[in-house]
């Protein structure tokens, strides 16, 4: 019985909030961010994937569920809605608590410890699993970016033979598609094991990993320029596409079958496109003045984003028949469709850009929450070494690009998205729920952010994500039972190691 009340009493053990901060000032990371910055990196995680890899999927569906047509604007509101109140909790907390480690730590000063690693492993599920996703889209853009230069470019280079190209999943289902012997595609080791590396998602992750490793305010410099590069082809594509929209493509405006059902799962689809704000609190740690500028970093990226998401998804539906629109590269092709091949091939430019941007943000993300976890002895130690010259954790930074190399090898695209959605909407949750908690545990803290009409708009979002959360898990059974399973195993990570180094590092500390 004492052995399950010290376990009670530990696995819902609170890190005070002073405490939280003190360790922040006494971070070995370099303060060089500004709200400029930070704004570069929500919007170079939020634009890029939406527009260049989730919206056409988005907008026709898949064999899972039905699209949501000419009504993903309608998806897009909800999304953004969806994710207005978290944004505002976010805010909140990351000007009271401005630490690394995102809703890790303000979970673990809200719920305790358990209920904090299970949230820091459900951001993993975002942040690492999300970043497979994008890199197999950067490698489809990459290829096809590729072939504008077939008379430059030898022809080895123009036909990458698949297997150094596609992962084994996405092999295996052009093999099923189109009739193909998948042992004629692709080679296998002692007949039995399958060869298959997506070599230009390795080597993008390999150039991020080493570029973050340099230190992130060199990183933001390359992603301002990528940003800016991006919006100019997104708004040049607004700019120029409206002149080739036709009303009569926007009817019938609902989906003909299963409406409800379709907006709805646009809605979660997209989602996955509005994901990458919340990857400005990862950095608190690295910003100059993070109270007054995470707040206006989180709400400035949402109605950007949001602004150009709809002007886009208009534009895109108004100019190609909803039968005729292309979910891998659905701008690229809008513009083909109306004779401007010129301009798709500057679309796939900035793809590359947009979907450079989003891995960056990814990577970094995933590097400073695992760094927190780290520094709080639930992962080893040694893991959050910081370079001696760059001042970056260059140790968690590496880990988390092979391991994102290695879930790549693997993991089908779609899926991933689906997973990365599963871990966004419950850290929303806990978010939300944090800042209720907070209102009432430390109602005189200092708030330099209020969420206005609390507790009634984190109530809501509470609502809102776990409406989408149990409507997708009826939907999409193969994503469903991938995220028990990652929960499953989180659990046992933290019984079996996590628990123990914890009371371990507890009494070399007492």
């Amino acid at each position: 019985m004492e052995f399950l009340k010290n376990i009670s009493q530990n696995i819902f053990k609170k890190r005070s909030i002073d405490d939280l901060i003190l360790t922040s000032k006494k971070s070995e990371l370099k303060k060089t961010l500004s709200v400029f910055d930070l704004i570069v990196i929500g919007i170079g995680a939020v634009v890029g994937t939406g527009i260049f890899a989730i919206v056409g999927v988005a907008i026709t569906g898949n064999s899972e569920s039905v699209g949501a047509g000419h009504a993903i604007v309608i998806s897009m509101v909800l999304a953004a809605v969806a994710c207005i109140v978290p944004a505002l909790c976010y805010s909140e907390i990351a000007s009271m608590i401005p630490v690394a480690g995102s809703a890790y730590t303000y979970t673990y000063a809200t719920m305790g410890e358990f209920m904090a690693w299970m949230v820091g492993w459900i951001l993993m599920l975002e942040y690492a699993i999300g970043n497979i996703t994008v890199a197999s889209a950067w490698s489809g853009y990459f290829m096809q970016f590729l072939k504008g230069f077939k008379n430059c470019l030898p022809d080895f280079i123009l036909n990458i033979p698949i297997w150094l190209r596609y992962d084994y999943r996405a092999i295996y289902s052009m093999c099923d598609k189109y009739g193909w012997d998948i042992h004629d595609k692709i080679p296998f080791l002692f007949d039995k094991i399958p060869v298959a590396v997506n070599m230009p998602a390795v080597i993008i992750v390999l150039i991020l990993t080493l570029l973050l490793i340099k230190g992130v305010k060199e990183s933001t410099r390359v992603a301002s320029i990528m940003v800016g590069v991006n919006m100019f082809m997104i708004l040049s594509f607004i700019i120029i596409g409206s002149h080739y929209v036709k009303p009569e493509n926007w009817h019938p405006f609902l989906p003909p079958v299963e409406p409800v059902t379709g907006i709805l799962m646009g809605t979660f689809t997209i989602f996955f496109a509005y994901i990458g704000f919340d990857a400005i609190s990862t950095a608190a740690e690295e910003t100059e003045k993070p109270q007054r500028d995470l707040p206006i970093a989180i709400l400035g990226t949402l109605i950007i984003c949001t602004i150009l998401y709809v002007a886009v998804a208009l534009v895109l539906t108004g100019i190609v028949p909803i039968n005729q629109i292309d979910a891998l590269a659905p701008i690229a092709h809008a513009m083909k469709f109306v004779g401007k091949d010129w301009f798709a091939g500057l679309i796939s430019v900035g793809a590359l850009c947009a979907l450079t941007t989003v891995l960056l943000v990814y990577q970094l993300g995933t590097t400073r929450i695992l760094y927190a976890i780290s520094r709080d002895r639930f992962l080893p130690r040694s893991w959050r070494m910081i370079h001696r010259k760059f001042k970056t954790p260059h140790v968690m930074t590496w880990i988390s690009g092979i391991v994102v190399i290695v879930c790549g090898l693997f993991m089908d695209l779609k899926i991933s998205a689906d997973l990365c959605n599963y871990g966004t909407f419950t850290s929303f949750v806990i978010i939300c729920l944090a800042v209720l908690i907070l209102r009432k545990t430390n109602p005189d803290t200092h708030r330099p952010f209020k969420v206005p009409f609390s507790p009634i708009l984190p109530i809501i979002g509470i609502l809102i994500c776990l409406v989408l959360i149990f409507f997708s898990l009826n939907t999409l059974k193969t994503s469903s039972n991938y995220f028990i399973s990652w929960l499953v195993v989180g659990f046992l990570i933290y019984a079996l190691y996590g628990y123990r180094q914890k009371r371990i590092g507890e009494q070399k500390r007492n």
